[in-house]
């Protein structure tokens, strides 16, 4: 198209213009090439037009299979959930039933223990009653039927012996019915303790609050008798515990750095988390190689079985004081505030830790901060980041708390608490013929023996 197609000349009317325009649009579309060429871009716009069409389906399919797929794992997770929550109350209910019968044969075996006892009065009666009723020629005085004498007893005083003795016997039976109770103490009694001499505690178990060497008031208990105990110069903690509570560990640490005489820790296979925190105010920490020890951290779980709940159709109407009070029952997810504000206290108890540690092992505390993974740490990598202080087992230990205590010789005690489990009537009446070696001991001492 020339110049003068394109706009529209001073010369020519603007009506004449439009005119010779159309006239050279219409030759322009009989043309054939143009068609043609018309034709393939109408082509390529209808492919264009199909290909989006058919991605977008392909995409929401794609999307619609995704949105399936997590509904699936969604639903597989709770009831996976579900059967674990099942498997946890199955469990405790088992737990519940062997507490059962182990309780009700506890009473059996109690109830057998009394009626041991009450036989062995009746034939020590019996037999306190022959001895005082002997005559001259050895026979049982106003009895006409065949005497039943052994042997003569000399004519002795016996019956008062006989009578002492069924007392002292009483009062152990009495002692073994108190030591039933479970009351327990540190060694049951008085030990013998030599002039120089090493106490061996032992920590197995959870760090909290049970009474054990593992708690704030029995390894109260166990320090404060060894600190007043002149004979005693020094302590070895054997630790086998991977932590617990962070308030026990707390206490039982401060304990450990307030103790005035040498106190040596010797670690076992693990001496994890709070665990760590009470040996590291110790004098100093030995451990094997393959010892697990460390742990630095602090960490609370909260649970969330609101999607169980509903599965299972279960609703919980929460009626509080305020709006975060009750949550951690596990009826809810946390809100964003409650975590940080969990997260801010798990901080800060860590915090406690971090220090705590620093101070007792005389290290920065940024030094301890970069060791607080969480993590453990064998006893080769303890004894190269200064968590522990050497490779050693339990006589190692014993040695260097006899060392920093000055001793060229010592003896060693093992310092803990009365069993529970141990009476004087599991000792006494652990023979089914206790009754009988009973009488046999009257027999051979007094030579009488009661009437069948």
């Amino acid at each position: 198209m020339t110049q003068a197609q394109q706009q529209p000349s001073a010369y020519y009317p603007q009506q004449a213009y439009q005119q010779q325009l159309q006239a050279g649009q219409l030759a322009s579309q009989q043309n054939p090439a143009y068609q043609q060429q018309a034709q393939q871009l109408a082509y390529q716009q209808q492919a264009q037009a199909q290909a989006q069409a058919q991605a977008q389906a392909q995409q929401l399919a794609y999307q619609q299979q995704q949105a399936q797929q997590q509904a699936y794992r969604q639903a597989q997770a709770q009831q996976q959930a579900y059967r674990q929550a099942q498997a946890r109350l199955q469990a405790q209910q088992q737990h519940l039933q062997q507490v059962h019968m182990q309780q009700q044969a506890e009473a059996q075996r109690l109830q057998a223990q009394q009626a041991q006892v009450a036989s062995a009065q009746r034939a020590l009666e019996s037999a306190a009653a022959a001895a005082s009723s002997q005559g001259q020629n050895g026979y049982p005085v106003g009895r006409t039927d065949t005497p039943v004498v052994v042997q003569s007893a000399p004519k002795s005083h016996g019956w008062i012996v006989a009578l002492v003795f069924v007392l002292c016997l009483f009062g152990l039976c009495a002692f073994g019915l108190y030591s039933c109770s479970g009351r327990s103490g540190i060694f049951g009694g008085a030990p013998v303790l030599g002039d120089n001499t090493v106490a061996v505690i032992n920590m197995d178990g959870a760090i909290q609050y049970d009474g054990s060497a593992c708690s704030p008031e029995g390894l109260g208990s166990l320090l404060d008798y060894a600190e007043s105990t002149d004979a005693i110069k020094a302590v070895v903690l054997r630790v086998n515990s991977g932590g617990g509570t962070a308030t026990a560990g707390e206490e039982m640490a401060a304990l450990v750095s307030s103790f005035s005489k040498p106190i040596v820790v010797s670690s076992a296979s693990l001496n994890a988390s709070a665990a760590y925190e009470v040996s590291s105010q110790a004098d100093y920490i030995y451990v094997a190689q393959t010892t697990e020890i460390g742990s630095i951290g602090t960490y609370m779980q909260v649970a969330d079985y609101s999607g169980l709940m509903r599965m299972l159709g279960i609703n919980v109407d929460t009626i509080a004081s305020s709006d975060s009070k009750g949550s951690t029952s596990g009826y809810r997810a946390l809100t964003q505030d409650e975590r940080e504000y969990y997260q801010h206290m798990v901080d800060q108890i860590n915090e406690v830790f971090i220090r705590n540690v620093a101070a007792g092992r005389g290290m920065p505390v940024e030094t301890v901060r970069k060791l607080a993974t969480g993590m453990v740490y064998t006893g080769i990598d303890a004894v190269e980041n200064g968590l522990a202080d050497s490779f050693g087992g339990r006589e190692d230990a014993l040695q260097k708390a006899a060392e920093l205590a000055g001793l060229d010789t010592y003896s060693t005690y093992e310092l803990g608490f009365a069993s529970s489990s141990f009476n004087m009537l599991d000792y006494l009446l652990s023979s089914d013929d206790a009754n009988q070696i009973a009488l046999d001991k009257l027999v051979e001492r007094f030579g009488v023996a009661p009437a069948a």
